[in-house]
């Protein structure tokens, strides 16, 4: 997922026209999900960074992500930023590292060369900062009235957010390393009835509401609701499976440029892609490499580790195409009985683990068909959690659009130049992950938890 959103507090923009929440948001509720969600977001970095040793955590295990322990001290240094400064007016701690842990100041690939906090320096920073950020908390009005920030406790939200997207980066990075075995986790639970599901569902056409208005945390990206007209599509049940992939592969997908938009043809040729990333070929069989792990292709899992073109080319060659980010959004939300948009596929009330397959609870996404409890009225399952999925669609601001409260967290993205994902996977956290959020990428990324589904008219 792309982490590097967050500039410093000093950025802040029109606080004023940010949509506010309406009524409703209990403060005292809102205070103990901001203090629950600041909690499990330390303890998931905590296992992230505990689990391997100093020369791993200082390493740079690719070009395309950050040492383990820049992200540790960034986190810790935008906590300090909004909470300690932004909202509780603390005086700086260490206002020397704020260009150090800039996300846009310095690309990844020169982080190593920067005078970075040690691990035992940085783990102190962020546990100094995180004490002082919940005093503040204790003490914030969260009301409807007050300061845009701390109205519904959204800065202490968006942190929480922000953490959980740098543990996902976190985790992708260990996915990325060579060193032996760092983090277990149980299988994900089995389908129960995956053989008797539809390939497709069919998705009525009609207007539907997109994005909210209402809820507390959301991002400015996913603001504010409105109406939006689809037409009627069918959509593939599940994502699509490394069986399926496979059979693509195996009929020259990635050889025919029939399949391919020709800046996904240049990057195959280029690189000489024949797989997803971390295949690879022994004999007659597909392996991959999963957190240290080398072990055979499951055809039954989605596939993961797809960049959009790949997505685009399956698509293509199946005789379908993949889903505008409205279509995704109408299956995931829309609830025809009620004609209301729905926070989740399976109604208003947060995730549990019979839902989705969320919070790193499991290290691989669960067979295609699980997760029963979580189907969207649509009929459509694993929408939420598993493999993001791409869409069709740029990532484009929603009309009426409000930056809040920093420009660089979306609106310097909007353009053809990213693709849109949208469900999350088994690395996000149920704070960052809902009906209407939405996560965007270079159509080239092929490191993130990315999968897919298919869509065709109706």
């Amino acid at each position: 997922m792309t982490d590097d959103r967050t500039p410093s507090a000093s950025s802040l923009t029109a606080p004023d026209g940010f949509p506010p929440s309406p009524g409703g948001h209990d403060p005292e509720v809102l205070r103990q999900r901001a203090l629950d969600a600041l909690l499990t977001a330390r303890a998931r970095t905590t296992a992230l960074t505990d689990s391997v040793d100093e020369g791993e955590l200082t390493a740079q295990h690719s070009p395309l992500m950050s040492p383990l322990v820049w992200d540790l001290a960034h986190i810790g240094n935008q906590e300090e930023q909004w909470l300690l400064r932004a909202v509780g007016g603390r005086q700086a701690l260490r206002p020397e590292i704020d260009g150090l842990y800039d996300a846009f100041e310095h690309p990844r690939a020169a982080r190593p060369s920067l005078p970075l906090l040690a691990p035992a320096e940085a783990r102190t920073y962020a546990s100094d900062v995180r004490g002082r950020a919940l005093d503040i908390l204790e003490a914030a009005p969260l009301h409807e009235g007050g300061r845009p920030l701390e109205r519904a406790g959204f800065a202490f939200g968006m942190i929480a957010q922000h953490e959980q997207q740098h543990d996902e980066t976190m985790l992708i990075t260990h996915q990325l390393r060579s060193g032996p075995v760092a983090l277990t986790a149980p299988a994900p639970p089995e389908p129960t009835d995956a053989v008797s599901l539809p390939g497709e569902v069919l998705v009525p056409g009609g207007s539907f509401t997109m994005g909210t208005s209402a809820e507390p945390w959301a991002l400015d990206n996913e603001r504010p609701a409105h109406r939006r007209e689809v037409a009627a599509f069918h959509l593939d049940t599940a994502p699509v499976t490394c069986g399926a992939y496979r059979r693509f592969m195996a009929d020259g997908g990635y050889t025919d440029p029939r399949w391919w938009a020709p800046e996904g043809w240049d990057m195959v040729r280029e690189h000489g892609l024949e797989a997803p990333l971390f295949w690879h070929r022994d004999g007659g069989q597909w392996l991959r490499r999963r957190f240290g792990v080398t072990e055979p292709v499951p055809d039954d899992e989605p596939v993961l580790h797809v960049s959009w073109y790949e997505a685009d080319a399956y698509a293509r060659w199946a005789g379908r195409r993949l889903p505008t980010e409205a279509e995704w959004e109408k299956a995931a939300r829309h609830d025809p009985a009620t004609g209301r948009s729905l926070r989740y596929p399976w109604g208003d009330t947060d995730p549990t683990p019979e839902q989705a397959n969320l919070g790193q609870r499991h290290l691989r996404p669960a067979r295609a068909g699980a997760y029963p409890a979580g189907r969207a009225p649509s009929g459509a399952g694993q929408l939420i959690g598993d493999v993001w999925e791409w869409t069709s669609s740029d990532f484009l601001p929603y009309p009426g659009f409000v930056a809040f409260p920093y420009r660089e967290y979306s609106e310097v993205f909007f353009g053809p130049g990213h693709k849109v994902l949208r469900g999350g996977s088994f690395a996000v956290d149920q704070v960052a992950c809902r009906g209407t959020f939405r996560n965007w990428d270079l159509p080239v990324r092929r490191q993130i938890f990315s999968g897919f589904r298919t869509a065709r008219d109706a």
